[in-house]
Parts: structure tokens; sequence; C-alpha cells
């Protein structure tokens, strides 16, 4: 069978195991949530907000609120992808244990990627409601077509870090990718700033990053910035999360049913 050739009700079946063990701990994982985007949203948009004032001739809350909801979103599917997928992979057996029965790897690959996207969307949702509160979202005819972005922008992360994930032997090579990759992101795609600021070879480079369509697909539709290219954002996001889970579930396999 294709790789591609998915049975849902096997992929649903990942996706709502790991649900009912996160429903557990959903208290406190909204509580972080909630708190975190909170605590940057007021430090930053009220603090640093102040002395910037406008950037891109918008508040600095509402330039900054879309930029953490999409970090956000990356570092909810990308911890969830890296820590939580490989103690489940790894040190509890539970890939292992679901092999044994007609679920494929490549739908445990698909499970895990739309419950990293889930959680995403979860905890996109949650600074949705923190940065409404605060003034950071301006334009309310399009706001809520930016939570299924969050939804994508999480499959995006959590393909690649899945792809991490099979081939880590252990918690600590996640390392490297966040020093490699997860923080260059936040620095350098837009979150903070326009990365038309950058020098020339370094928005080129941050022009191939997920995390630079997410937001350029995101900040408009919470702003009153012009939406432009908005195809080609989605293009590359669904491109990052095909890929990864094709890379995903190649490396899985090679691990897991040697």
């Amino acid at each position: 069978m294709s790789r591609f050739q998915l049975i849902p009700s096997h992929v649903m079946a990942v996706w709502r195991r790991n649900f009912m063990v996160w429903k557990k701990l959903a208290a406190a994982s909204m509580l972080g949530n909630f708190g975190d985007p909170f605590l940057y949203l007021l430090g930053l948009g009220y603090g640093l907000g102040v002395y910037i004032g406008e950037m891109n001739q918008i508040p600095y809350m509402a330039f900054l609120a879309s930029g953490i909801l999409c970090s956000s979103a990356m570092n909810t599917a990308t911890f969830e992808s890296l820590y939580a997928a490989f103690t489940r992979m790894y040190q509890q057996g539970t890939w292992e244990s679901i092999l044994a029965t007609p679920v494929r790897i490549q739908e445990i690959i698909a499970g895990e990627q739309l419950w990293a996207a889930t959680k995403s969307l979860i905890s996109g949702t949650a600074i949705f409601i923190v940065a409404a509160f605060l003034g950071g979202i301006q334009q309310w005819e399009t706001a809520f077509l930016a939570l299924p972005v969050i939804f994508l922008t999480g499959l995006a992360f959590s393909g690649p870090a899945l792809a991490i994930c099979a081939i880590s032997p252990s918690y600590d090579f996640f390392l490297y990718y966040f020093t490699l990759a997860v923080t260059p992101m936040f620095l350098f795609c837009g979150v903070f700033y326009p990365i038309d600021t950058l020098p020339s070879a370094v928005q080129i480079m941050a022009q191939a990053l997920p995390l630079t369509h997410a937001v350029a697909l995101i900040r408009p539709l919470l702003t009153e910035m012009p939406l432009t290219h908005p195809l080609l954002h989605l293009g590359v996001l669904a491109l990052y999360a095909i890929v990864g889970f094709a890379l995903a579930s190649h490396l899985a396999a090679r691990r897991l049913l040697r």
C-alpha cells in the first residue's frame, strides 16, 4: 500500500489515544498556554511597545501578537513531535505496541502529526483570546481565518520534527535542532520585526523557512496590513507538512521495522 494511502480510522485512533492521555493534564497545559503569551504580550507589547509605538504602520502590540501566535504554533508542534513523540516511540514503546495492530507506521506518523497540529491550534486559540483582551487584534472580519492557518502551521512544523525524532538517539539530540532551526526562525522570520530590515542574504534564507510564511499569512488576517501571495504561503506550509510526513514515515519505518 502506498505511503500516502492512509486509513482514516487508523490515523484517528492514534490521534484519539494521544488526546485521551492529554486530557488528564489539560488544566495545567491550558494554564501554560494562557500564561506564556500573556507575559510575552504584556512585557514586550506594552513595555517595549511604548518606545516603538508603531511598526509597519500598525501598533506594535498588534504586530507582536500575530508573531507570537505563529511562534507558539511552531514551538507547540515541535515540542510535541520531539519530546512527547520520542517518549512514545522509545521510552514507553507505545508505537511498537500500536504496530502490533493493523495500524501501519505511516498512520502512526499521520496521527502524531494531526495531534501536534491540534495542540498548536489549542495553544493558538489561547493566545488569540489573550491578544483580543490586550488589543492585539485589529481586523475582526478576517481574524478567525487565522485559526485554520495555525493548524496548517502545526502540520508544517510537526513533520520535520517527527523526522528528527525518528533518528534521535536521546533527548539531548533535540538541542541541535532547536539551536540550528527553531531559534533562528524565532529570531529572523518576522515575529518581532519585519524581515526587510535584515541583510539581503538573511532575507533570502528567511523566505525559505516556514515560519516566515505563517507570519505573512496570519499578520494580515489580524491587522490592517495587506495580504499578498496567500497561495504561495499556503503552498510552502503544505509542502513542509507533506515532505516532513514522507521523510518521518521513511525514517521511523527504518528504525522500528528493521
